[in-house]
């Protein structure tokens, strides 16, 4: 059943009248520099934009004791302590509809480099109809189109005829366990939306790689640099050990390797070489060096095949002769994460396809991608279908980070609507 024509525009005009409030509350969201360890200040924002909907926001820890038996568990990098997740839900006064969550991720990337960007990464910056930070497009903007989704409903005088759960969660960007841990702390829900972005386009995500991290740390003989025949050099060590791996993921981009979801996708399987520390001094030869790895896991491929890959891999180097007489050390912390494939067909997706088309006259575009969200956590673990999109974001992960403004109103437009047909409404 369609949403009744006056309802409807009821609610886009409320999510017009609300653009100059969703802009605002999205710049002192990128404010926070929400990365790795520092993300209280983001978490304490959305739970002001919970208290803000009349709803109660309530802390979800993340506890790997519980968490660590679970198939969708990733080992930590570091301690949860002051970190907890933050949750809010609405129930209705009469339950008719079908329940839904919300969800969205408040931690950040790194900015990198920050003097080459043109506008400090925390001080967001609206430029030709687009808001530079880091953290504008992945995905803070979907975290205030989820509340403003919401509010535009209460604003047209209604609220939604079904529980609605709201989550803002940590660490999807390198293990999930928030993601995890919100999900079983709540009642299963019938459907999720989750507004993660697209690389430059306004993408409906159809599929996602799994994601493996692991440390490979390589201890060699140190010598004066006159006498580094004599030694060996950790450094050059590490780098036999990462063509390895070159070798490892062009394999793995072979045609008869990649599923059908990603037919036509050019080098869907990547692994990264993301972090490197190693040496003391530029005339010693270097003692140790540490390589920290991401690994792209394939469809049809599991992160405990990939797993056992990689310490296969580090193994055979090992013994290479170019390596004799060094250490090499191997271990796993951040993501452990399975591959997954979106339900197209799924009543909540074709939805939210539908709305966003008539809304905003301009259609979704299929994105496999070669990264990773939440939403797999959802569909792989509770059988959950996922609708997971959002707006056009430039430069995630990089430099200048950028969300179109007009495609942010757009995703709220779409969450909006959705919200409405798929709860149902009531009076507010």
């Amino acid at each position: 059943m369609s949403l009744d024509p006056g309802i409807r525009r009821a609610i886009l005009d409320a999510v017009a009248a609300l653009e100059a409030e969703s802009v605002a509350a999205l710049e002192r969201l990128v404010r926070c520099p929400s990365t790795l360890g520092n993300e209280a200040s983001a978490l304490e924002e959305m739970a002001r934009n919970y208290a803000s909907l009349g709803l109660e926001p309530r802390r979800v820890p993340t506890l790997p004791e519980e968490l660590a038996a679970h198939p969708g568990f990733s080992p930590p990098l570091i301690s949860y302590d002051g970190r907890d997740n933050v949750v809010a839900v609405h129930r209705p006064r009469e339950a008719k509809g079908r329940s839904l969550v919300l969800q969205g991720h408040v931690d950040v990337v790194p900015e990198g480099a920050a003097e080459i960007w043109a506008t400090p990464p925390f001080e967001p910056s609206i430029r030709d109809g687009r808001m530079y930070g880091r953290g504008a497009g992945d995905m803070k903007a979907g975290d205030i189109s989820n509340v403003m989704a919401f509010r535009a409903l209460q604003m047209a005088g209604l609220q939604p005829a079904a529980e609605v759960q709201f989550h803002s969660v940590i660490e999807e960007e390198c293990t999930g366990n928030g993601a995890l841990a919100c999900m079983l702390a709540l009642p299963k829900c019938d459907a999720v939306i989750i507004p993660e972005p697209g690389p430059g386009v306004e993408g409906l995500y159809t599929a996602e790689v799994g994601v493996i991290w692991a440390w490979v740390t390589v201890t060699g003989r140190p010598v004066h640099v006159r006498d580094m025949q004599a030694g060996v050099n950790a450094i050059e060590a590490a780098y036999v050990i990462s063509q390895r791996f070159k070798a490892y993921e062009a394999e793995m981009n072979r045609a008869e390797n990649i599923h059908s979801s990603f037919f036509g996708v050019n080098h869907p399987v990547n692994v990264n070489f993301g972090t490197v520390q190693g040496g003391e001094w530029n005339s010693s030869v270097p003692t140790r060096a540490k390589i920290g790895l991401r690994v792209g896991i394939m469809m049809g491929n599991t992160a405990r095949r990939v797993k056992a890959d990689i310490e296969r891999l580090v193994a055979e180097a090992a013994a290479d002769e170019r390596l004799r007489g060094t250490k090499v050390g191997l271990e796993f912390a951040g993501f452990m994460a399975d591959p997954c494939v979106f339900d197209k067909q799924a009543p909540i997706v074709q939805m939210v396809q539908r709305h966003f088309a008539e809304a905003n006259g301009r259609e979704l575009r299929d994105y496999p991608a070669s990264g990773l969200t939440d939403g797999r956590f959802f569909q792989l673990y509770q059988g959950t279908p996922v609708a997971c999109f959002g707006p056009d974001a430039d430069a995630i992960h990089g430099i200048d980070e950028s969300v179109g403004l007009d495609s942010f109103h757009a995703t709220t437009r779409c969450i909006a609507l959705t919200l409405a047909e798929w709860c149902g409404v009531e009076k507010a």
